[in-house]
Formats: C-alpha cells, sequence, structure tokens
C-alpha cells in the first residue's frame, strides 16, 4: 500500500511516500478499511513539523474515511462496502476521558491514516453520516467532534441561545452549522471581510472583523443588548481569551479548545469569578460524541464546508496551503 511517513527532523521537506506492506486481514472484533480520505488538523500540523516529537516512520494524520472491506469474527454495526469514519481516541468509547493524552491517538502516539488501508478494531470507526461521500466524512473525526462536544455535550447547548466562533476553520464552521441547526444565533469572528461574507452565507447572523474592531468582544456584547454570548467556541487560546471573556455573559460558557493565538499568558481570573464563567478545555472526544453528532447530522442534513483537495503525495503541499491562512473550511487528502 501507499502511505506518507515521517522522518527525522520532521519538516514538510521530509515527509516520504512510500510503499508498506499491506495490513493483515481482520481478526475477531476488526475490520479492514480501504481509506479514501483525510482531512487536515493543527494537531496533524503539528506532527509533520516536528513540534509533537513522533518515532522516525510515524504514518500522520487523525482523520480517515473509506469503504469497509473486510469484516472478522464477531463484528456488529459494519458489513462489508460501508461507509466508515475514524475516531480520534480508538479507546475512548464512552463516559470520561480517560488517561493516557494522545498516547493512541492516530497519526501521533499511533499511525495514522495518510495511507491506503487499515485494520484496526471496528470500534476505532463508526459508520459516516448518511449521503457523505469520503471526502467529506474524513472532516468529522476532529472538527466535527470537537464542535459537537463543546457546544452540545459540555455546553448543554438550547435553541435561542447566542454563539460566538472564531475564525473560518473546521471548527469554527462546524459550530456555526451545529448552532444554527439548534435555532441560535451565531455571531462570527474573522480578519478577513469576503471570509465574513461566506460565513453570512452558511447562516452567522452578525460578522466581526476583529482586524478593524480588535475591541471585539465589547462589540459582540453589544450585539446582544449587552447580556453578553452564550458559549464561545475559543479558537486562538491566551490571545484571544480577555476578548471572550469579555464577550461572554454572566453564567456564560467558554470552550478552550486551541491556541493559535497563543499557548500562554496573562488571564484575569477576577473576570472569570465576577461573571461565574464556566471555563472547559476540551480536545476532542469519545466515540459517543461521534455517534451522537452523526445521528444530529442526519436529521439536520448539513454538510462540512471543503475547500481543497490534494492527493496524498502532495501532502506537503496540502500543509503548506494550511500555513496561508487563506483556507475556509476543511483542507482535504483524497487517498
Amino acid at each position: 500500500m501507499k502511505a506518507i511517513q515521517t522522518t527525522k527532523p520532521a519538516s514538510l521537506d521530509t515527509l516520504r511516500f512510500v510503499d508498506l506492506p499491506d495490513p493483515h486481514p481482520p481478526g475477531p472484533g476488526e475490520i479492514t478499511v480501504r481509506i479514501r480520505a483525510s482531512s487536515l488538523n493543527y494537531h496533524d500540523y503539528l506532527v509533520v513539523t516536528g513540534a509533537i516529537p513522533t518515532p522516525d516512520g510515524r504514518i500522520p494524520m487523525s482523520d480517515g474515511a473509506g469503504e469497509v472491506l473486510a469484516v472478522g469474527e464477531g463484528v456488529r454495526g459494519f458489513a462489508v462496502g460501508d461507509l466508515a469514519v475514524s475516531t480520534f481516541f480508538p479507546h475512548w468509547l464512552d463516559g470520561d476521558a480517560p488517561d493516557g493524552g494522545f498516547a493512541g491517538v492516530p497519526g501521533d502516539g499511533a499511525d495514522g491514516y495518510a495511507r491506503e488501508l487499515v485494520t484496526a478494531p471496528a470500534t476505532a470507526f463508526t459508520q459516516a453520516p448518511r449521503g457523505w461521500s469520503a471526502a467529506e466524512a474524513a472532516t468529522l473525526t476532529c472538527a466535527g467532534v470537537t464542535a459537537w462536544r463543546a457546544l452540545v455535550a459540555d455546553g448543554a447547548l438550547k435553541g435561542g441561545e447566542t454563539v460566538l466562533v472564531q475564525g473560518t476553520g473546521g471548527v469554527s464552521i462546524y459550530g456555526l452549522q451545529i448552532a444554527k441547526a439548534f435555532g441560535c444565533t451565531v455571531i462570527a469572528t474573522s480578519s478577513s471581510d469576503a471570509k465574513l461574507e461566506r460565513l453570512r452565507a452558511l447562516g452567522a447572523d452578525h460578522l466581526i472583523n476583529y482586524r478593524s474592531e480588535p475591541d471585539w468582544g465589547a462589540a459582540a456584547q453589544k450585539l446582544t443588548g449587552g447580556r453578553g454570548v452564550d458559549h464561545v467556541l475559543e479558537i486562538g487560546g491566551s490571545g484571544t481569551m480577555p476578548q471572550s471573556i469579555f464577550a461572554a455573559r454572566n453564567g456564560g460558557h467558554i470552550a478552550v479548545i486551541g491556541v493559535l493565538a497563543g499557548y500562554a499568558g496573562p488571564i484575569s481570573t477576577v473576570a472569570i469569578m465576577g461573571k461565574q464563567l464556566k471555563v472547559i478545555g476540551l480536545t476532542v472526544g469519545s466515540r459517543r460524541h461521534q455517534l451522537d453528532l452523526i445521528r444530529a447530522i442526519d436529521v439536520a442534513g448539513y454538510k462540512p464546508v471543503l475547500d481543497r483537495h490534494f492527493p496524498l503525495q502532495d501532502l506537503a503541499g496540502a500543509f503548506r496551503h494550511q500555513e496561508s491562512n487563506t483556507h475556509f473550511g476543511k483542507i482535504v487528502v483524497d487517498i
């Protein structure tokens, strides 16, 4: 099978396009999947550039989707020909997050989906949403589940609430779509007026350009009549958290998801206490979260926003496109 592997020192220039032995046939409880697509996440970028150290020869990419080729003894819920999509934490099926960090995460602590074939426990996959392509399904593992857990599982999202999403990456766009499916008002931020107009077309109710409006937290609060927003998808990290705190209502919820604007920095704990905010950090979610999201998608009927497609052999080119920050939605790798 064809695959991409990292080499040391890890960088986009040292990714290798290689031939590897096909995986073993599925044993009891396992399935073999012909991977057809993956999608890029910031976590994957940290792996392929060496910011997250992995062993030499690691196959990157946490997201994968493709058709089931073979089913092992005792497997239920999958048949040959089904479109399967990977889970981010293959061993976290339900309940509270287990210890162990990223030890079993594909593309980090274990080999990922930048390859044509994989044999794995059936519980490392779910069915894809009805009517979705492999490319569409491959965006769900990380970005979709993160947004769902942030707003619904952790945030107990309710119709009529106000959600603030930051930027135009996969998590934020999924968050917008989930919020609109729940009947919520969405405030979207971006540094690009053109991207903001695309967010409006997806259903965003209010738009804020944070370059021309650096105090966007106050602007968001004003858009709610001074009350503040119910939920913030905090993508930036320490660099944007002060504005998110300002934007949130008393008793509001901030889901801390990303670090694009900084890993650490001064945060006003007095403001968090004074507003009695719920600030919850999260990393993707469980298989149960993914199943719940897929069931909701099958009812609501929305689909992910895809940016550009790249072939597997040009995975480095896909990441360079990600580096340019010109993308809108998910960058897909066709395998």
